[in-house]
This record gives C-alpha cells, sequence and structure tokens, in this order.
C-alpha cells in the first residue's frame, strides 16, 4: 500500500497537478497545444472542431478522460480565466457567470497569436523528447516557451498533500522584470517589486495593500486580498445605485449576485432595494439600487465585509523543477526562466549552426562541379550506374558521400553561369552565418543579448495596460511589523543545529556553579555558536568555505531550552562538507562600516558592509581562502576599531584596523598574525577603551586583564603573551572584550550552559592564571562564550537535570526518536 500509494502521488504531481517552472504548463496544457501545432491549426488557418483535437490528445498523448481535455483546453481559450488566452476559441465555451461551455461537437479552435511563441523553434531541437504513452512517437517534455507564461498566465492545481495558486501578471511589468534581472542578477525582491507592482487578473479589481504580495514574492507564500471595483452613482431622481464593473478573480457573477441577495433577506445587509444585471458584450454592470435613506457607503463596506465581492487569494508559488516539486520565491522564478530562455537559445543555435555547416558543404562539392563541369559530365556519362559514377567522383576531386550525391542530383539547368552566382552568393552568406553561431556559442553575454531582444519583441506585440490596481491600505503592515522586537539567543551546534531562544531563558547564577542544561546531545554534538541578538535584526551566517547568507532572526525558528532545533540544512542551501562558522548580526547595511574577516591560518580581510547587501538565497562569496584554510571569525566595524586577535596556544596582537586596506568582496586577504608551527586563530575581538579582556580555556578557567596591558603593535606580528598555556590549565578557548555590567554566556562541550556577571571574576595582569569561571566533568570541556547585557535578578546554583528527567518532562516525541526536524522553507 505505501510503495502504491507513494507511486501515486508522485505520478499526480509530476504529471497532472504541478505546473513546470519553465514553460509554466501542465502536461494536458502542453499536449493540447503541441497537438494543434501539429495538427497545423495556427492562428492564420480556419477553425476547426474541437471534438478533433480532443481526440488527438486523447489518442497520441494523453490516454485519460475526454472530459478532462476538453475542460482544459477550454480554460486556455476563456480571457476571465486567462490573462493571455492561448486558443482562440469560436462558440460557447462558457462565460464568467458559471454557463458550461457547449460540447466539444458544436465548438471549433485553433492557436491564438500568442501561444505561436510557446513553440517557437520547437522542431530545432530546443527542447528534450520522450516517447509518448504506448512508444509509438515522441513528445515534448516542455515547449521553448518565448514568453514567462508560469507568472503571466498564472497555474492551479491541487497534487496529492500540497497545492499551487499563482497568480498571473502583466506581461510588460514581467518582461522588465527580466531585462532588469539579466543586466544585474544581484537585484532583491524589493528592487524587483519596482518593475512587477503585483498580480494582474483578466477581470480586474483591486489588491488592497502591498504586504501580502511582499509576502508572496519574498518567500512563495501569501495572502492578497482583492476587491471588486466599485462606484457610488447617483440618478437624476437623486436615488444613489452601488455599480460594480470589475469582480474578484475566479468568482461566478451569478453566485456573487445569489449570495448577495440571500444577505439581503437575512438582513445582514441594509439598504439595498433592486439589484440588476446589465452586464452585456461590452462589459460588466452590476447595479444595486438603493434606500433612499440609506448610506451608500455604509451599504459598499457592507457588501465588501460579508459577500464575494471581497476575497482573500491565497499565493502557493509551487512548481516543478528538475520534475521536483518546490516553493519559489519571485526572484527564483524569474532566474529559472532566463537559465532555461539560455538554454533554448544556445541549443537553437547549435542547430542552425549544424544546418548551415551541411549546406555549406554540400555548396563547396557544387562549386568544385561547376568549376570542372565539362569533366564531370564525362566521368558521369562514362560510368554505367550512379554509385559508380558518385565514386569516380570522390576519387577524382576527393569528394565526400554527401557532396557526390549532391552533384549527381543536379539539373543541366543549374550548370549555367546564373546558378554559379547564386550558389558563391549562398555559400558567403552561410560562411557569414556561421561566424554568427559560432562567436554565440562562444559568447554567454550574446546569448542574453538575444534574449533581450526577442523579449522586447514581445512585449512590443502582446504588451497591455494593467487591469488591476494596486491601492495602498492604511495600516498595511509587513509580516516583521506583527513579530515582537526582543533580545534572543541564536545557539548553533557542532552538528548544524540552530534555534532561537529569548535571552531571559537563563538566569544569572554564582562564579564557578554547574549551569542547567541548555540542550539534549546526541552523537557527540556541541555548540559551536552562540549570538545575541534583537528579533528584527539581519543574521548574516558566514560558512567556513568563505560564503555568506542572510535570514532575519525572525526567521530563525523557536526552539525550548532542551530542544535540539532545526538543521541549518532547511534553512541555508549550503553545500556538501559546508558548515556555518560565524554568526553576524546587522541591523542594516551601512556603507561606513566594515566587516573584517580572520581565518583559521591568521589571514584578515576588511571589506565594506553594503558590499553584501544583495545577498541570493543562494549565497555570496564573502572571501577567497586557500585551499587549507577556512574562515573562523567575524567582526563590524566602523572604520576605526583597533582589533584584538588571540591564538589557541596563548599569543595575540593588538592592531589598528586601518592597517588593514579595504577590499573587494572576493579578495583573499593579508597576514593578520604569524603563528608558530601547531598554532591557530581562536579569537577576535574590538578594543574598547577602558574595557577589559575576558580570556577563557578550555579547562573552565577565565581571567580578565586590562586592554591597556596589549601594546598597539602592526600587523603581521609575532603578538604577546595573553595566556601561558599547559595541561592543567587548558589552551585558550576564545576571548572577549568585557564591561563590568556585562554577563558571560559559556557552553560546554556536552550542552551545559552557565551565566555568570562579569565584575565575579578579578582583573589581573596578562601573566596571571586566572580563576576557575565554570566547573566541569572529567571529559567535559568549554568550547564557546559570548558576551550579554547584565541580568540582576541571582538564583542559587542549579544542577543539570538527569537524563530519564529531561526525556520524560520535557524533550519531543522527535528528539527521543532522534528523527531529524522537519524541513522548512524560509528565505
Amino acid at each position: 500500500m505505501r510503495k502504491s500509494y507513494l507511486d501515486y502521488s508522485m505520478s499526480v504531481i509530476v504529471r497532472r497537478a504541478l505546473p513546470d517552472v519553465r514553460d509554466g504548463l501542465k502536461p494536458v496544457h502542453r499536449r493540447i497545444l503541441y497537438t494543434m501545432y501539429e495538427n497545423g491549426l495556427t492562428p492564420e488557418k480556419a477553425y476547426r472542431k474541437s471534438v478533433d483535437t480532443v481526440g488527438s490528445v486523447l489518442a497520441k498523448y494523453h490516454p485519460h478522460g475526454d472530459a478532462a481535455v476538453y475542460d482544459a483546453m477550454v480554460r486556455l481559450a476563456q480571457d476571465f480565466s486567462m490573462r493571455y488566452p492561448l486558443v482562440d476559441g469560436q462558440g460557447n465555451f462558457g462565460s464568467i457567470d458559471g454557463d458550461p461551455p457547449a460540447a466539444y461537437r458544436y465548438t471549433e479552435a485553433k492557436m491564438s497569436k500568442m501561444s505561436v511563441n510557446m513553440l517557437s523553434d520547437i522542431e530545432k531541437e530546443t527542447v528534450d523528447w520522450q516517447p509518448n504513452f504506448d512508444d509509438r512517437i515522441p513528445e515534448p517534455t516542455v515547449l521553448p516557451s518565448r514568453f514567462p507564461n508560469l507568472l503571466v498566465n498564472g497555474s492551479t492545481g491541487i497534487a496529492v498533500g500540497m497545492a499551487t495558486n499563482i497568480p498571473p501578471h502583466n506581461l510588460g511589468e514581467v518582461v522588465d522584470a527580466i531585462l532588469a534581472l539579466i543586466k544585474n542578477p544581484d537585484l532583491t525582491f524589493e528592487e524587483i517589486m519596482e518593475y512587477i507592482k503585483g498580480p494582474d487578473f483578466p477581470t480586474g479589481g483591486i489588491i488592497m495593500g502591498r504586504s501580502g504580495i511582499r509576502s508572496a514574492y519574498s518567500t512563495g507564500r501569501g495572502k492578497i486580498t482583492l476587491r471588486a471595483r466599485a462606484e457610488i452613482e447617483e440618478d437624476e431622481r437623486g436615488r444613489s445605485s452601488i455599480v460594480v464593473t470589475e469582480i474578484p478573480y475566479m468568482i461566478n457573477k451569478t453566485r456573487i449576485i445569489e449570495g448577495i441577495a440571500n444577505l439581503i433577506k437575512e438582513k445582514r445587509i441594509d439598504g439595498i432595494s433592486y439589484i440588476r444585471d446589465e452586464s452585456d458584450r461590452t462589459g460588466m454592470r452590476i447595479v444595486f439600487e438603493l434606500k433612499r435613506d440609506a448610506n451608500p457607503q455604509v451599504v459598499l463596506n457592507q457588501l465588501y465585509r460579508f459577500s464575494s465581492l471581497q476575497e482573500t487569494v491565497g499565493v502557493i508559488m509551487i512548481a516543478l523543477v528538475n520534475k521536483q516539486p518546490k516553493v519559489l520565491t519571485l526572484k527564483e522564478m524569474l532566474h529559472h526562466y532566463i537559465e532555461f530562455q539560455g538554454q533554448v537559445i544556445t541549443r537553437r543555435t547549435q542547430y542552425d549552426l549544424k544546418k548551415a555547416q551541411e549546406r555549406a558543404h554540400i555548396l563547396e562539392g557544387l562549386k568544385i562541379a561547376l568549376d570542372f563541369i565539362d569533366e564531370v559530365i564525362a566521368i558521369l556519362r562514362s560510368c554505367k550506374t550512379i554509385p559508380e559514377g558518385k565514386q569516380a567522383l570522390i576519387d577524382r576531386f576527393n569528394l565526400t558521400d554527401v557532396q557526390a550525391s549532391a552533384i549527381v542530383a543536379m539539373r543541366l539547368g543549374q550548370l549555367t553561369g546564373l546558378e554559379r552566382s547564386k550558389i558563391e552568393e549562398e555559400l558567403n552568406g552561410l560562411l557569414e552565418k556561421i561566424k554568427e553561431y559560432e562567436a554565440i556559442l562562444g559568447d554567454y553575454s550574446l546569448v542574453m543579448e538575444i534574449l533581450e531582444k526577442e523579449l522586447m519583441e514581445i512585449r512590443a506585440k502582446y504588451g497591455d495596460e494593467r487591469r488591476t490596481e494596486i491601492q495602498v491600505v492604511s495600516g498595511d503592515v509587513d509580516i516583521e511589523d506583527l513579530i515582537p522586537e526582543e533580545d534572543c539567543v541564536i545557539t548553533l551546534t557542532h552538528f548544524g543545529y540552530i534555534k532561537r531562544q529569548p535571552s531571559d531563558s537563563y538566569k544569572i547564577q554564582k562564579r564557578g556553579g554547574r549551569g542547567i542544561s541548555g540542550m539534549k546531545q546526541r552523537d557527540e554534538d556541541f555548540v559551536e555558536e552562540l549570538f545575541i541578538a534583537s528579533s528584527h535584526d539581519n543574521i548574516l551566517f558566514l560558512t567556513n568555505k568563505g560564503r555568506m547568507f542572510k535570514l532575519k532572526c525572525y526567521e530563525i525558528p523557536e526552539g525550548s531550552r532542551v530542544s535540539r532545533g532545526t538543521n541549518i540544512i532547511n534553512l541555508l542551501a549550503l553545500e556538501p562538507e559546508e558548515k556555518v562558522t560565524s554568526l553576524l548580526r546587522v541591523e542594516d547595511f551601512d556603507p561606513d562600516k566594515f566587516i573584517v574577516m580572520v581565518t583559521r591560518k591568521g589571514i584578515i580581510k576588511r571589506t565594506r558592509l553594503d558590499a553584501y547587501k544583495n545577498i541570493r538565497k543562494s549565497g555570496l562569496i564573502a572571501i577567497g581562502l586557500n585551499d587549507d584554510d577556512e574562515l573562523a571569525w567575524v567582526r563590524l566595524t566602523n572604520g576605526v576599531c583597533e582589533l584584538l586577535i588571540a591564538t589557541r596556544n596563548g599569543m595575540a596582537i593588538r592592531f589598528d584596523e586601518n592597517d588593514v586596506r579595504p577590499m573587494s568582496r572576493t579578495a583573499t586577504g593579508v597576514k593578520a598574525i604569524r603563528l608558530k608551527d601547531g598554532d591557530e586563530v581562536v579569537g577576535m575581538a574590538r578594543v574598547r577603551e577602558g574595557a577589559t579582556v575576558m580570556t577563557v580555556t578550555d579547562k573552565g578557567q577565565g581571567r580578565r586583564t586590562p586592554v591597556e596591558d596589549y601594546p598597539l603593535q602592526s600587523r603581521h606580528g609575532m603578538g604577546k603573551i595573553n595566556y601561558k598555556v599547559n595541561d592543567v590549565k587548558g589552551h585558550v578557548c576564545g576571548i572577549k572584550v568585557v564591561d563590568d555590567e556585562d554577563d558571560l554566556i559559556m557552553i560546554s562541550n556536552e550542552g551545559v550552559i552557565i551565566r555568570i556577571a562579569v565584575k565575579d571574576v578579578n582583573v589581573m595582569s596578562r601573566y596571571a592564571s586566572g580563576v576557575r569561571v565554570m566547573r566541569l566533568g572529567e571529559s567535559d570541556s568549554v568550547v564557546t562564550f559570548a558576551r550579554a547585557e547584565h541580568v540582576d535578578e541571582e538564583t542559587e546554583a542549579v544542577e543539570a537535570p538527569d537524563e530519564e528527567d529531561e526525556l520524560n518532562g520535557t524533550e519531543s516525541e522527535e528528539m527521543k526518536t532522534g528523527e531529524s526536524v522537519e524541513e522548512t522553507s524560509q528565505e
């Protein structure tokens, strides 16, 4: 049952319900259009009975019910369903009132002018093909689609366990966005929205507010409030009427009127005396005559509130990418279309080049024949058979079989001088085209220029004005405005589990306390990063491979104190063997600020913050790395900071950040500190006058030292002694620049967390061993610590609960079984 159901589910998802991101079509629509193209039902030809097309689709490509195929074809022809209809229908194809179409034996159809562009150059091997259901004939797996049909016409579908609802858009706006994205692939979705204002429905209407549009475009999911267009009119008698000229998309007009009539009977809407439908071929017009004492605006608000004149359109942008369903953002959809069109143009050019080369090859042979025409005729006359004559020509003039065949097939009329000039003219033209095709295939920018030109031609030919208005709504808010702003603790484990918690989850304890359990570890996992941030901050994720990702803090799933969290691979597009090594809190991308990065091998790089403002979902290169190095520490500076870098074996160096010149985003950097064999960088901090440097070892020892004890040096030195390491006191695990008003949150290898006040740690010289700041088990060690604002409240030390108590009392069933956390798709 399980196998059968999964097979059925995948069949429905891939072969029926979801559109392909490249051409925006489901298989049934693709087969209808290709069958019409195959049968010659182009716009300039006569209409043909719909039953002919339906029968051909069923017989050749789509062995399902005829009603399913006809219903799909009918929708392609309805101008109230499709923003740009792909089928030109003649006869009754249904109405916006909900009237059904006539039977397929009565209606006639052919391709619309728009749909011809869906199949342009399909014969030039621009797309892949597959055998039909009985392996008799091939069918295309996708159509070339000269225009972005998925966004322009949208799509709806219900599969097994998922559904898609992509609204239609204005062709001109979508093309403008694609042209802008080709010129600058790093555009943010806000910049793309300067071109694509929002959905553009064929029935018009008014979209209330932009927050739902922004949510849909940035995450792939959102809710849009769509209103009918209504005006208040007053006749010569002074009676007011509400006139509706546009209704929400995919809403039945008759049902709207019937629903409002029922609301009037139930007294839920008061003030309407009569309803009249004056719609005709010129357009829609529904008139609601009001009572003399009725307030027109109050009645209109009641209609919007209680009836289908205002609807919520759920946007779920799911499409097939490489035969896999994925939730896509607006930018991802555009990128997939650009990439697909690049492939189509490349394959078309390869086909044209191949044909041009083949024809030029034949013409070169014909030219040789004309140069020696008398000898050619003599050879052919002396041979008894055509194959014998061909072989003789091949032997005499060193021709190929193709060239010899073309010579033998020449007519006597082609032997004149006029024909010779035509052959030379055609050959010269082909040689020019071959150079052009080879140039296109050798330069991808030329491919993009061709795409831009073709898209502008489509826009000029079929572009029209926007039909759906977008109104700014008072109180229109973003998702972020609904998220309370609060301080959070972000933790990331060695195996990549991340979670967000309120910072007050950990109460302050006395120095040297045992701490409380922060999370239950498995498979020797431990926390590597701990970060304090506001819920509205941008969190920059930097990986060991030098790439950068960005999430809003609130987009990180919240977890309980003992939960493992969500695996980071569910949030970021990480590569195999890539892991996040540093987190950075950024409020905005100020060009006067810098990001300073330090690698394990002591390489440092400084780059302006605004160089990283356009971070793609797939990540952005933050630093170029050597093969044996990895990015480890990142800090944000204002251009006048002093930096302190510490190593595991107890060395430290302090220097001005301006010793490191600003570099490009992909630069490798320069030496910050010279390391001895076996040593590596374990921390970097910004120096503050009057502050102290907290050094913590992996054995739980800690010490505060005045910043003044670290003399200012030049970059690329050996540094000064920071801590005398040994097997008893341990090696340095990190440094922080702290004040008396700060707290420290430390995490051990076994996941134990303790929060202490910095003022409880004495200030000592650089040569002191320090005091115990965290009591550890025999096999435990400190792995990381973070600075946090001081909390006045004090509690007694709390022992970590037993494993059995945690499992029975607080840990989720999912963690008990060790299963991975459910994948979350977020921007």
